[in-house]
């Protein structure tokens, strides 16, 4: 894996919480130019990387991101964020598989956050649900996300965190079956096809989300 943090801080006690939970940090990076650098010689499995870093804090790790993927498409990236940005979530997560967008606030959850890097490397897809409970709760008159059960909202936030009917389930605390059918019903009610493909799942209903 590859840790790219202007903060050194945070750097170094991001490293050192991944490496405890099993993660191998090959490689650390300050900036957008040496993320790339690094990424070109270790080739890692892994990039984690903050959106905002040096010289305009702005882009400058989403640039890189897109960059990675680009050169490296079987890379899995996890981008960082202090805040819930749609536009740059949407972008990530229509760049394929292995992708994911993440509040720095949620490295507080160590055991989340470490699942989350599990999922992401395994070649799925990850979005904040601080992002999507956003999107959700920014209903209009007419909204068709107001005909969701206040259950197929907490399931809906879930699938885009990436998580399986099985993940959903245990999470929620009910049976496998029981989260097939909420999928079901609000698949429907939002008018998406059905799918079991988590990247998918996610793109589909954070799209939708983001269009309205």
């Amino acid at each position: 894996m590859v840790l790219a943090e202007d903060d050194v801080l945070l750097r170094e006690g991001l490293a050192s919480l991944l490496e405890r939970s099993g993660f191998e940090v090959t490689g650390h990076a300050g900036d957008g130019v040496e993320l790339m650098a690094q990424v070109k010689e270790k080739k890692p499995e892994l990039v984690v990387a903050d959106i905002r870093m040096p010289p305009t804090h702005t882009t400058e790790g989403l640039d890189a991101a897109r960059a990675i993927r680009q050169e490296f498409p079987e890379i899995a990236i996890m981008v960082l964020s202090a805040h819930a940005e749609v536009e740059h979530a949407m972008e990530l997560l229509a760049s394929g598989r292995g992708i994911g967008y993440l509040l720095k606030s949620r490295v507080t959850d160590v055991e989340d956050f470490i699942g989350t890097l599990h999922r992401i490397a395994k070649g799925g897809s990850v979005v904040d649900s601080a992002l999507v409970q956003e999107l959700v709760s920014a209903r209009r008159l007419g909204d068709p996300l107001a005909v969701l059960s206040n259950r197929e909202r907490e399931v809906l936030e879930l699938m885009a965190q990436g998580r399986s009917n099985a993940g959903i389930g245990r999470r929620l605390w009910v049976t496998e079956g029981t989260v097939e059918k909420h999928v079901s019903s609000i698949m429907s009610k939002l008018g998406l096809p059905e799918t079991n493909d988590s990247h998918r799942r996610v793109i589909a209903v954070v799209t939708y989300l983001d269009a309205r």
